[in-house]
C-alpha cells in the first residue's frame, strides 16, 4: 500500500471525493509530526444515501474486540479473492487481515490485533461502521 501526500493538494481532493462519495462527513489523520482533519460539507439534498450500521448485541464476555481502524464500509474479506472468512471461531495471530474498511476505492486492513480464537462477526457485511466501531469478539491466548 502506497502512502499518501497529504500536503499535496490533488491527492486532499481525491480522498475528498471518495470521502463524500461514501457518505463520509468527515476524516481525522494525526501522526507524530502533523495532524489532518477533513470535514465534508455537502447541502443534504446532495448526500447520497448509505446503508445503516447493523450491529449484533454484545454480550458481556471476558474477551476482547477488534474495532475499526477508520470510517468506512466494512468487508469481510477482499472483494476479489475467495476467502474462509466467516467462519467462526477461528484462530487468528496479531498480524492476520481479517477484513477490510472501504472507503470509494481504497481498501484499509483490519488486523486482528493480537493472537486468539475470533468468536464473532458484528458488523454486518457492508454496513457503514465509524472509526472504533467493534467489528469483531477475539477470545485473547496467550
Amino acid at each position: 500500500m502506497s502512502r499518501l501526500d497529504f500536503t499535496d493538494p490533488a491527492s486532499l481532493e481525491a480522498l475528498t471525493e471518495m470521502l463524500t462519495a461514501a457518505g463520509v462527513e468527515g476524516l481525522e489523520i494525526s501522526t507524530p509530526n502533523a495532524q489532518l482533519r477533513l470535514v465534508i460539507s455537502v447541502p443534504e439534498t446532495v448526500r447520497t444515501s448509505s446503508s445503516t450500521v447493523t450491529f449484533k448485541p454484545t454480550s458481556a464476555t471476558s474477551g476482547a474486540t477488534v474495532n475499526a481502524p477508520i470510517a468506512g464500509h466494512f468487508h469481510l474479506s477482499h472483494p476479489s479473492l475467495a476467502s474462509e472468512a466467516g467462519q467462526f471461531p477461528r484462530s487468528v495471530v496479531a498480524s492476520d487481515v481479517i477484513g477490510f474498511i472501504r472507503i470509494g476505492q481504497i481498501l484499509v486492513p483490519v488486523l486482528a490485533g493480537r493472537t486468539g480464537l475470533l468468536t464473532r462477526q458484528l458488523a454486518e457485511q457492508n454496513a457503514l461502521v465509524g472509526f472504533g466501531d467493534v467489528l469483531f469478539e477475539l477470545e485473547p491466548q496467550s
